[in-house]
């Protein structure tokens, strides 16, 4: 039976069921993190940072990004740079700033990184069922993250701050020059042409 035929307490219930299982998928995600050689937070913070542009590697944004607080994050950042995995870049014209950049043996080690499979389960969806997925998740998750007043992350192309250029692309939001790098990366001042 189609949603749309659902009396309002079997959708009720239907939705119920799937907030469970996506709940429980984020256990079993987070469970993950604890194999290998890191704890989640730490591989959390290596993915991200190996998906974030130059905009966005700061310590303060990883916390937004991971939703924890600053010391929490300051914490795993130095284990991460004890290890050798990432280094700490005093950002240009900012003494005060610095940029956290993977080595490569952080690149080295998200090769195995225990999320990978699931990457590959998605990668095998039909399709249809992941563009489905895919806009899904960018539903939910743009009203969670309005509903908490937190930064939603997003790429450039889809962003209402890209400008595109027959020579260089640009963000308006930073007054920036992009380059091709830039826009396949997260950024924390996504905005969706449909935010206001």
């Amino acid at each position: 039976m189609s949603k749309a035929g659902m009396s309002k307490s079997e959708k009720q219930q239907a939705a119920e069921g799937d907030l469970e299982r996506l709940e429980r998928l984020a256990r079993l995600i987070r469970a993950a993190g604890h194999s290998g050689s890191l704890v989640p937070a730490q591989w959390e913070a290596l993915r991200f940072l190996a998906r974030a542009n130059r905009f966005s590697n700061a310590p303060i944004v990883v916390a937004q990004y991971l939703g924890a607080t600053k010391g929490t994050v300051s914490q795993t950042i130095r284990a991460l740079v004890r290890r050798g995995l990432v280094t700490s870049v005093e950002r240009s014209g900012d003494a005060r700033s610095v940029s956290l950049v993977l080595t490569p043996e952080g690149r080295n080690l998200l090769a195995k990184d225990p999320l990978l499979s699931l990457e590959t389960d998605i990668e095998d969806l039909g399709d249809k069922t992941r563009r489905r997925f895919g806009k899904a998740l960018d539903e939910l998750l743009a009203g969670e993250a309005k509903r908490q007043d937190q930064p939603r992350f997003g790429t450039c192309p889809s962003c209402r701050f890209f400008m595109p250029g027959d020579d260089q692309s640009a963000c308006t939001s930073f007054g920036a020059k992009l380059n091709e790098d830039d826009m396949q990366r997260l950024c924390w001042r996504y905005r969706s042409p449909k935010d206001a």
